[in-house]
């Protein structure tokens, strides 16, 4: 069980959230979109700490589970917990894939791939719009203001 609270924003607070979002982010968070390889501002990042939902904030990797898959794209080999990613079946395009988006407000993140390292074999391939960073050490943000976990420390 998570110690985060993953109770879906609120229609006021996914609304004020949404406000704030750029046009890309808008586009690939609230309608799938994929920014393009190799340009994300989160793909050569080497800091310890927290990768976390752009809108709402949950963490969703940690940089000890990130590889370099030389996709274009972060790639991660596993979860921050389990729980804070939600997988869909994706048929759109002609293919057919496993979308990722945040358990607690729906945002997409990307896709999971069965191609990755060991331990999990997993790539969850993610755009960096998608994601906020938080340096190990440094408070998570906590746009919901729901405290607790959500106001501690990453790491």
């Amino acid at each position: 069980m998570t110690a985060f609270d993953l109770t879906p924003p609120s229609d006021a607070q996914r609304q004020a959230l949404e406000a704030g979002l750029s046009p890309d982010e808008r586009r690939v968070l609230l309608q799938h979109g994929t920014e393009a390889p190799f340009c994300g501002v989160f793909l050569d990042n080497k800091r310890d700490g927290v990768y976390g939902c752009r809108l709402c904030g949950l963490p969703l990797f940690r940089s000890s589970t990130k590889f370099d898959s030389g996709t274009g794209w972060p790639s991660f080999f596993a979860p921050f917990d389990p729980a804070h990613v939600r997988e869909i079946r994706d048929t759109s395009h002609g293919m057919i894939r496993t979308e990722i988006v945040c358990a607690r407000c729906g945002s997409h993140l990307g896709h999971v791939f069965p191609d990755g390292p060991p331990p999990t074999y997993e790539r969850h391939c993610l755009n960096s719009v998608s994601l906020d960073f938080t340096g190990n050490g440094e408070p998570y943000p906590d746009p919901l203001q729901r405290g607790g976990a959500e106001a501690g420390p990453a790491g």
